[in-house]
Parts: C-alpha cells; sequence; structure tokens
C-alpha cells in the first residue's frame, strides 16, 4: 500500500441535527459502536463533530458542543485510533486536543474565531484543516457569487493560508479544504471538482468533502443523503486517481475500497 494513498476521514456527528446522519450517533452508545465500525473497516481519521453546519443550521452553546464531542474523543485514544475535532470555535478545539485528537478540522479556516490561529500555533503536534469559507450556516448561501469560483476560491484559500502561517503555524501542518457546499451552488461544486489540479498548485494537502451532499443530490433527481452513496463513492475514485491527501465520507469501507482499486491500477 501505497504511503501517499488518499486517507478517510470517518464523519462522527454527535448532533441532532446534521443533513445525512443528524440523529443516528448521538447517544454515547450509539456513537462509541459506530466508532468501532469505523475502526474495523479501516477508517485513518474519525472526524468527531458537535455543531451541524448544513445550510441553515443554528449554532449550539461552546458548553453543549463540548459536552457532546470530548467523551467519544477519549474514548478514541483509548482505542488507539486517530481524530479529528469538527469545530470552528478554539475553546473547543482547545479541550479536543487536551483529550487527544491530533487534527482540528475548521470549515471557518480561523475565520469564525480569532483565537483559533495562536491555538493551532502553540500546539506544534496539531495538524490544521482550513476550509474555503465565506460566512455561518444560517446565511452563507446567499454569499455563493463567483465570476470564476475556481479562481476566487484558490485566491481565498492562499490568502488563508498565507495569514495562518504569519500567525505560527508551519506550512506543513496546514490542510486545505475548497468547502464543497459551503457558499457554493452545485455547479460552483462541479466546476471545484473539475479542477482540483489548479487548487493543488497551491501546494498544501487537500481534504476533499463530497459525501452524500445535495450537489449529489441534484445531479440523481433529488434522491436522499443515504442514496447519494454511491455517488459519493465515484468521487473519492477520481479524488484518489487525482492524488488528494484526503476524502471525508459518512461510511468507510466502500471508500477504502475504491482507493485500493485507484491503488492497484496504478502500481
Amino acid at each position: 500500500m501505497s504511503e501517499n494513498r488518499t486517507l478517510v476521514m470517518g464523519i462522527l456527528n454527535l448532533t441532532p441535527d446534521s443533513f445525512a446522519d443528524g440523529g443516528r450517533h448521538n447517544t454515547f452508545e450509539l456513537a462509541l459502536a459506530r466508532v468501532h465500525e469505523m475502526i474495523s473497516q479501516g477508517v485513518d481519521i474519525i472526524d468527531v463533530g458537535g455543531e451541524s453546519t448544513r445550510p441553515g443550521a443554528e449554532r449550539v452553546s461552546p458548553e453543549e458542543e463540548i459536552e457532546r464531542v470530548i467523551p467519544i474523543i477519549a474514548e478514541i485514544r483509548e482505542l488507539g485510533a486517530v481524530s479529528s475535532i469538527d469545530t470552528m470555535r478554539a475553546s473547543t478545539a482547545a479541550a479536543a486536543i487536551a483529550a487527544g485528537v491530533t487534527y482540528v478540522n475548521d470549515v471557518s479556516g480561523g475565520l469564525a474565531d480569532p483565537e483559533m490561529a495562536k491555538l493551532i500555533a502553540r500546539n506544534s503536534e496539531i495538524q490544521y484543516i482550513a476550509m474555503h469559507w465565506r460566512g455561518h450556516s444560517a446565511d452563507m448561501q446567499s454569499r455563493a457569487i463567483y465570476a470564476d469560483v475556481v479562481k476566487e476560491v484558490k485566491n481565498e484559500l492562499e490568502e488563508r493560508a498565507e495569514l495562518l502561517i504569519k500567525s505560527g503555524i508551519e506550512p506543513e501542518r496546514l490542510i486545505l479544504d475548497p468547502g464543497l457546499g459551503f457558499a457554493k451552488s452545485a455547479k460552483h461544486n462541479w466546476e471545484l471538482l473539475r479542477n482540483i489540479d489548479r487548487l493543488a498548485f497551491l501546494g498544501f494537502p487537500l481534504l476533499i468533502g463530497a459525501s452524500r451532499k445535495s450537489f449529489l443530490g441534484e445531479l440523481l433527481g433529488g434522491v436522499t443523503p443515504d442514496e447519494r452513496e454511491s455517488a459519493s463513492v465515484a468521487i473519492t475514485t477520481e479524488m484518489a486517481r487525482q492524488g488528494v491527501w484526503g476524502v471525508r465520507t459518512h461510511s468507510v469501507k466502500p471508500h477504502r475500497d475504491a482507493i485500493d482499486v485507484v491503488e492497484e491500477l496504478g502500481a
């Protein structure tokens, strides 16, 4: 198996309202069972989230977010698996770092909380995933206005990376995410996916989060999130072929299998 194999980041939303799996893992027992299942299927990173970022979602309090995620992160550490915290808040990220995460996955790229970059800079063992972001879920889709979406997302990600590096985060600790579905229309998402090579020119590892998102449902005639899984695997296959660093997915085994096939064909 190649050392540069595309990684599978398995989504674990401990929320009642996430778009694809809200309420499925929002008790400790359900979440822990899902952790064991993902580990058995070969997940590389378990991305734990305590706040929905779907379009229109209302924010939860920092206290509630921390209460949701920390017990499971601690269990993942005890099991010897790698975890990530999906949060925009430095306070939640700090608690998660203390509990044992390796990655902080921030959909705002540090824009939602000015303390985030300082926190990551102080914790040199942490990898930081910075997503392209134009605002919170409540109104982000009103900001999906681009003359050239690939050029603008690329430029905005580059500017964000430069500012994060200036704040003290080493370049080798940065991973970028173009933010599919965040202030993007379906057309914008497809255009970004067609031009992943242009985003890769920035020189940072790329994480792609397309799993079960609404633009896939639109392509397939309005199917439910669960019915978008085969399309999600198709995206993973193409992203692995293009050598992206990782894919963020709701299931693990189908995506690991697809990546293994790509690896074998390229061997």
